[in-house]
């Protein structure tokens, strides 16, 4: 896990990173930690079990959508407020955040409002991580491919989908300021409007590229670095 210390010009930022990613890959690299300590902002920025440098759950109960919120809420600590970005997994997770810790604000992009990982061959998934054939379904095949990229743990990340898959993302209505974004050409966050649907208040705002353009992109940051500041 990565703190980045500031004036504290406002509420600390928990920064959740994606599935099969990291901390350093998804924000550190991305510029999110400067750009958010130039505003004052103290920035937390941790690894979720089994990704990055956070340990592999050693089996998939230390995966579920629970464990990996009672971590970020260890991570974030005794604060009075926070602030949260997360991002397509991390925002999945986010969402039920406010119910562990004092969430002022929250930035939810690249997040799919069904449970991404429900109609997944887990099995084929594992069986191509020890040198099986790909399968022909496109979701699997991705999948499968994402888990097996170089510095990639596979079978901590088979834990964490057969742990999700444990606890099917539902989400219910928020009472609090969320600012959706979402990439014009990603897939995986089609139909976010139905979330969006759940926030009073919420907005949504759709920037250039696919799901990880989007991230990368200089739109979704100075959104949010602009909804943070209110």
């Amino acid at each position: 896990m990565s703190r980045f210390p500031a004036q504290e010009a406002g509420p600390p930022v928990l920064l959740v990173h994606g599935f099969a990613s990291d901390g350093h890959t998804d924000w550190i690299t991305t510029g999110w930690p400067a750009a958010l300590t130039a505003q004052g902002r103290r920035v937390i920025v941790p690894d979720l079990p089994g990704h990055g440098s956070s340990p592999a759950p050693k089996d998939a109960t230390a995966a579920t959508a629970k464990a990996m919120l009672d971590e970020l809420a260890r991570a974030v600590g005794n604060v009075s407020e926070v602030d949260v970005i997360g991002y397509s997994l991390g925002a999945r997770l986010a969402w039920d955040l406010p119910t562990l810790l004092p969430v002022r604000r929250m930035v939810l992009g690249g997040i799919s409002p069904v449970e991404p990982f429900g109609a997944l061959d887990l099995t084929a998934v594992m069986a191509f991580t020890t040198g099986g054939k790909l399968s022909a379904d496109p979701l699997t095949a991705a999948i499968s491919r994402m888990i097996s990229a170089p510095g990639r743990d596979p079978i901590a990340l088979c834990r964490c989908i057969e742990g999700l898959r444990v606890e099917p993302f539902a989400p219910t209505a928020l009472d609090l300021p969320v600012l959706f974004v979402r990439g014009e050409e990603d897939p995986i966050s089609q139909g976010i409007e139905t979330l969006v649907d759940l926030v009073p208040g919420s907005e949504l705002v759709v920037v250039p590229g696919d799901h990880g353009g989007c991230l990368r992109g200089a739109r979704f940051k100075a959104a949010a670095l602009e909804f943070l500041e209110a």
